[in-house]
Order: structure tokens, then C-alpha cells, then sequence
């Protein structure tokens, strides 16, 4: 590139920034996730005063510097990142609290239950104030979660029960890079897992704490509860299931099928209480209650009927966020609809830009975390880039709805307007439903303009109605139309999600080609001047890396149960089919593969000339060959010294316990202890090895084991 032409670039890029003075600020929150991010992905914890200094030399930079608008926006820049470091090391800091570190029980726990969600096998209760027999109170965690049978006595949030249990840590991530629950743990203050033995016992109401009175949350969690009860009791089944989350927000009681159905028809949002659902309810109230009040001459000429409703409106959808359980989704929603309301009380234009700019920085400042939640990425996307279209299309929809004469052409732009709404959406969110869930619906605009506008216009004010009545036992009247709704939604996505290629699998995304997409999308989405169109070239690299990804040849799980290697189709073939099911049914999704894995001793099988076999196995363990390697795959003892000679690489369920020099690499059960998963690939006779803490790093939220190996792991 000549001088010249860079000279003009330059200007082009002065002239573009300063046209777009005005967007500015909604890089602020871009800059604060930046900060909470590189907070979160470092490999070891930074010390805890790094954030504040940093963020304070910021601003006194941005103050020395006010008078220059380069200077000035550059420290702000720098500021915001280091306070999305700082915020997100505080909050690390004050949610610090024991978790428990090995393997507990049988144990006798008794606690306040806070939390009980059903199961299709049981229900999952979380108890607060723990007593564990046999651990003291500095290790003893604040709150752990223990699933118990279907048929034990009710219980409520608020109820003291006593019941004997098997406690473990919260387990890590199934391979390297897979989802952290011990990370999600962490800051939800959860410290240990179990399930009970025994048969639960109700603790009587004398041994009680005073200060269970007046609990709000408590409240809440039992007034989810009885609106579910009185929900499955008018609807039954699958139906009542999918109700009561629409109504509360708890998915638990939804059936694996029907979960896996939504998900696949592209419908799995609706379930998600965000956008669609609170601003229905916030938008049934105040026409409902703005109609009525219009009833009234008097009120509709001399008062503001409008904003009143904005108010009944604004209450409504706040009762509602705390109902569904104030998940990231629904606090952002809200955020939103208040500040869109608030507008409406003073006058001002409600949705824009600058609300989600908002309510992204709230949410970051009070819980970082959620940064990395498939949830808060796949909402502000999907919202951003709705924004971003309606700048856009405003002007046409307009001039279409006031040119809409008959009721047609009204429908006619309606169904326009979810279908833009529903391609502008999914597009947004699917890479992100890519690098969490590795999978994407292809169907889903075919489902949507069936079960967006039956949401909309049926299903969401008859479950308005049904809460409204449900204080005087009425509820029926709303429910039992609201499930004949729902019903066609369930036979919609059953039947898409039958459709032969509903569902594409993908491998697992790079985190920085995730990255590339994010800050492609917020490029095009946030400037308006034609420089924006760069952030598709950045995308479009995030995107292509799908392409190169290449799977591990060898997964282990962390505790020995399961093993899988890679064949010459590119099919991973498994250890056994009768251990580790979770770990299984994650691997076969972040390597995308959608058929059920062989196991290793048919993939043995396949190939006569043992010499040409990728995978050939004995009883006591199996010789891989790949990416010229051989890998020996040990479980048992006897098998150590043996594969020791004729492999590159020894993996060993069972420890080796330095008996095997040979091979170029020895991964032992002390190793799969101490690091958990490991994840391999083999090329040009090279190893690359990951492990699941050693991706992690050293952090508050990773568990590194003590004392010896659990027998029950060996």
C-alpha cells in the first residue's frame, strides 16, 4: 500500500469515527466485557488491588488528557477495561466460600430448603445453612443441592429436612474447554452435589430459624411452587410442564423429549423467559389497563391514562422477572422495558441503542460472570442485531403499517415483520448456539411463523388471565385455553423437530473465533457508517474456523470410566457403553457427531490385518495408531510393563506410578485425578495434550483434588 493510500485510509477512518461521535458510548459496555473478560480468561489469579490501580490510572489519565477528544476517548477506553477487571475480581473475592474438596458419605445433612425443582426421575433440592455430620463448619459450604426420589414427602422452599446423602464436589468440565459447572458453582455459591440414600425427613417447625419470616426470596421460590401445583392440576403431562415454565420459568419438570424438541424446531427461546415474553406481559397490561381507564371520559381527558399504565406495566414485568427467577435473559428484558417505560413517563423515545448499551453495563457490574453464559451472549446478540435492523427498516414498516388499509395486507405486514424478526434473531444468535450447544436448528424459521405469533396473540394473554385469577381459584379459565395453545406448539415442534436434517452438528468453536464474531457483529451493528460493513470480514473468520477444527484423537474422562478414540471416518469409537453417559453424550456433541458411537470392540473388528488396524484390543487394554503415534490404551496393571515397550504414549486407568520410562508421554489415573479430562491430538508423529485444569488454570473456582485418589475412582 502506497503512502498516499494510507493517508486516505486514515482520513476515511477519521472522518467515519467522527461522524459516529454519537455511538460512542455504546462502546463503553464492549470495553467493560473486554475487561471482565481478559479478567476471566487469564491462568492464574491476579493480585486483588491490579483492577482498582489500573482503573484508577485510567481516569486520571482521561482527566489530564480532557481537553484532547483523541486522548480522552483512548483512557476511557482503558478505563472501562480495567474496571470491568476490577468489578469482576471483586466479585470473585466476595462470593468466595467453602466447597467441599473429596467425596463424601453416606452423610446425614440437614438444612433449609430454598430451592425444589422436579425431575423426571425425582426432584433437586437446594438447602442453605448446612449441617454435614462429620465436617466442620470452616469447610462446611453454604449451600448444596441433593436430589431425592419422586415418592418422598412434599416439601417447600422454606421447609428444614434431615436426610442421608453421598456428597462430591461440583464436577469440573467433561473435556478440555467444555462447559465449567464448578466455574457456574462457584458464583452461584453452590459447594457441593449429591444424592440422598435415604428417605427425607421434615424437620418439625420448633427447630425453625426466626428469621425465616419475612424472606422475600423464600416467598417467591413458594409462590413458584403453588403456581406450578395449580397449573399441572388443570394441565397435566407435557402440556402443564411447558405452562408452568412459560408461567415461572422453572424448565426441570419438562420431559428430556420435549426439551430436545424445542431445542431442535429452533423454538427453544420461547421457553427462555426474555424479550418475547416480558414484553408481551408488560404490553397485555398497559393496553388492558389503558383501555379501561379509556372507558372512563373524565380519567381518559384530564389524566395521564398512558403513563399510569406504563406504571401498572412496569410493576407487572418486574413481578414477573422475579417470578421466572431473575435469570440473566429476564433481567436484561426488563432493564430494557423500564427504561423504555420511563421514557414514556417523560416523554421520550423509548427503544434504542443506548437501553441495551444500559443494561448490559448493570448486568456487568453485578454479575461479571454471566459474561460467559450462553444466555447473556445469545440475548444482547439477538437484540443488538434487532436494533440495528429496525434503524434500518423503521421507515418501511412504517410507510407499509399506514398504507395498510384492509385486514390482509395488515396480517401481510405482520408476518413480514416476524419473519425478519425471526431470521435477524436466529442468525444472530447461531454462532453462539454454535460454541455453546454445537448445533443449529434449520428449520426454525418454519416453526417460528407458526409459535411466535400464537405466543403472541393467544398463548401470553391467556397466561396473563390465568394469573389474575389465580387469587380467587379461578385460574382454569385462562390455563385451559392457554394449553390448547401450547398444545399446537408441542405438535409443532415435535414435528419439525422429525424432519430429517432438523438439526446440524457442528465441533466445538475456537474461543477466539468466537471473539472474532462477537466483535465483527457489534462492529456492524453499532457504527452506521459504511465502515460498519468491516465487522462482516471479521465475522466471516470467526465463522470459517468451523471448517478447520479438527477434534482430539483420544478424549479420558477424569476419572477413568470412559475413553474414546477417533477412527479412520472420523467416527469416535468408545471405551463402554455402559458408564459415564453424560461425558459421553458431550463429547459425541462438541465433536459433532450425530451417530451413536461404536464401541471398541466392534471398531477392532473392522479391519483384518492387525498391522493395519487403527484400534486392535485385548481384554486388558487396546493399541491406538494414528497421526503416526502409537497410544496405548491401559486398563489394567498387568498391562503396564507390557504396552510400556511397544507405545509412544502409555494412558492408564489404573496408576503407573513411574514404571513405564519408556514412552515418550505416560498419562496415569494420578494425572486424570489431579487435572481431570484429557483431550489428545495426534499429527506427524507430534502430541498435543490438553487437560481440563490445565486449560482452566489456577483459579478460586477450580477444584484441585487432596489427599489420596477416592477408592470408588481407582
Amino acid at each position: 500500500m502506497t503512502l498516499e493510500k494510507a493517508n486516505a485510509l486514515r482520513q476515511g477512518m477519521v472522518v467515519s469515527l467522527l461522524a459516529d461521535s454519537d455511538r460512542w458510548v455504546l462502546w463503553f459496555p464492549v470495553f467493560l466485557g473486554l475487561g471482565v473478560g481478559s479478567y476471566f480468561l487469564l491462568s492464574s489469579e491476579p493480585p486483588l488491588w491490579l483492577g482498582a490501580v489500573s482503573a484508577t490510572v485510567a481516569v486520571a489519565a482521561a482527566w489530564i488528557g480532557r481537553r484532547r477528544t483523541w486522548l480522552l476517548a483512548f483512557a476511557i477506553g482503558l478505563a472501562a477495561i480495567a474496571f470491568g477487571f476490577a468489578v469482576a475480581q471483586i466479585r470473585t473475592a466476595w462470593v468466595s466460600a467453602p466447597v467441599l474438596d473429596v467425596r463424601l458419605g453416606p452423610v446425614t445433612v440437614s438444612g433449609r430448603a430454598v430451592l425444589v425443582t422436579a425431575t423426571e426421575t425425582g426432584r433437586r433440592i437446594a438447602l442453605d445453612r448446612p449441617h454435614i455430620s462429620g465436617l466442620g463448619p470452616e469447610r462446611t459450604p453454604e449451600r448444596i443441592r441433593v436430589t431425592i426420589g419422586a415418592r418422598e414427602p412434599p416439601i417447600l422452599p422454606g421447609d428444614w429436612l434431615q436426610v442421608r446423602a453421598i456428597l462430591s464436589p461440583p464436577p469440573g468440565p467433561s473435556m478440555p474447554g467444555a462447559f465449567d459447572f464448578q466455574r457456574q458453582s462457584y458464583f452461584e455459591g453452590l459447594g457441593a452435589v449429591g444424592f440422598a440414600t435415604g428417605r427425607p425427613a421434615l424437620l418439625p417447625a420448633a427447630t425453625k430459624a426466626s428469621d425465616d419470616i419475612g424472606d422475600w426470596r423464600l416467598a417467591i421460590e413458594r409462590l413458584r411452587h403453588s403456581i406450578a401445583e395449580r397449573t399441572f392440576s388443570v394441565l397435566p403431562g407435557a402440556n402443564g410442564a411447558v405452562v408452568a415454565a412459560l408461567l415461572t420459568g422453572d424448565r426441570s419438570p419438562i420431559s428430556k423429549q420435549v426439551l430436545d424438541d424445542f431445542r431442535d424446531s429452533g423454538l427453544a427461546h420461547l421457553l427462555a423467559i426474555s424479550g418475547l415474553n416480558i414484553g408481551l406481559v408488560a404490553g397485555i397490561l398497559m393496553v388492558a389497563v389503558r383501555s379501561l381507564l379509556a372507558l372512563v371520559p373524565r380519567l381518559a381527558l384530564h389524566y395521564p391514562i398512558k403513563k399510569w399504565a406504563a406504571v401498572v406495566a412496569v410493576s407487572g414485568a418486574f413481578f414477573y422477572t422475579l417470578l421466572a427467577g431473575a435469570t440473566v435473559p429476564t433481567i436484561r428484558s426488563f432493564l430494557m422495558l423500564a427504561l423504555i417505560l420511563v421514557g414514556v413517563l417523560l416523554d421520550r423515545r423509548g427503544i434504542s441503542m443506548r437501553v441495551v448499551a444500559w443494561a448490559a453495563v448493570v448486568i456487568l457490574l453485578f454479575s461479571p460472570e454471566s459474561l460467559f453464559g450462553a444466555s447473556f451472549q445469545m440475548s444482547f446478540a439477538a437484540v443488538v442485531a434487532l436494533i440495528a435492523t429496525y434503524e434500518v427498516t423503521a421507515g418501511y414498516f412504517r410507510a407499509a403499517s399506514q398504507g395498510a388499509n384492509g385486514p390482509f395486507r395488515r396480517i401481510a405486514v405482520y408476518m413480514a415483520g416476524v419473519v425478519l424478526t425471526t431470521l435477524v434473531g436466529s442468525a444472530a444468535s447461531a454462532p453462539f448456539a454454535i460454541f455453546h450447544f454445537n448445533s443449529v436448528a434449520n428449520y426454525g424459521l418454519l416453526a417460528n411463523l407458526v409459535a411466535v405469533p400464537l405466543t403472541a396473540l393467544w398463548i401470553m394473554p391467556c397466561g396473563v388471565v390465568a394469573m389474575l385469577l389465580m387469587p380467587f381459584g379461578w385460574e382454569s379459565l385462562g390455563l385451559i385455553p392457554m394449553g390448547w395453545g401450547n398444545g399446537v406448539i408441542l405438535d409443532v415442534a415435535s414435528e419439525v423437530a422429525s424432519w430429517p436434517g432438523a438439526v446440524t452438528l457442528l465441533p466445538a468453536m475456537p474461543v477466539w473465533a468466537i471473539l472474532a464474531v462477537s466483535l465483527g457483529g457489534l462492529w456492524l451493528c453499532l457504527w452506521r457508517q459504511s465502515w460498519r460493513w468491516l465487522g462482516v470480514g471479521a465475522m466471516a473468520a470467526g465463522i470459517t474456523a468451523i471448517a478447520f477444527v479438527k477434534p482430539p484423537d483420544i478424549l479420558i474422562d477424569g476419572r477413568g470410566r470412559l475413553m474414546a478414540t477417533r477412527m479412520p471416518d472420523g467416527l469416535m469409537a468408545i471405551s463402554t457403553a455402559t458408564g459415564a453417559r453424560f461425558e459421553r453424550e458431550a463429547w459425541l456433541r462438541r465433536t459433532g457427531q450425530e451417530d451413536e458411537p461404536p464401541l471398541w470392540s466392534t471398531a477392532a473388528r473392522a479391519t483384518a490385518d492387525p498391522l493395519a488396524q487403527t484400534l486392535s484390543c485385548d481384554p486388558q487394554g487396546c493399541l491406538y495408531r494414528a497421526g503416526g503415534s502409537t497410544v496405548a490404551l491401559v486398563s489394567h496393571p498387568a498391562a503396564v510393563a507390557e504396552e510400556c515397550w511397544a507405545a509412544d504414549v502409555l494412558i492408564s486407568t489404573v496408576p503407573v506410578r513411574g514404571r513405564c520410562p519408556t514412552p515418550k508421554l505416560v498419562i496415569d489415573r494420578f494425572d486424570l485425578w489431579r487435572d481431570g479430562a484429557h483431550a489428545l491430538w495426534l499429527e506427524d508423529g507430534q502430541v498435543r495434550v490438553e487437560s481440563a485444569n490445565g486449560v482452566r488454570g489456577h483459579r478460586p473456582w477450580v477444584l484441585r483434588p487432596r489427599g489420596r485418589v477416592p477408592e470408588d475412582d481407582r
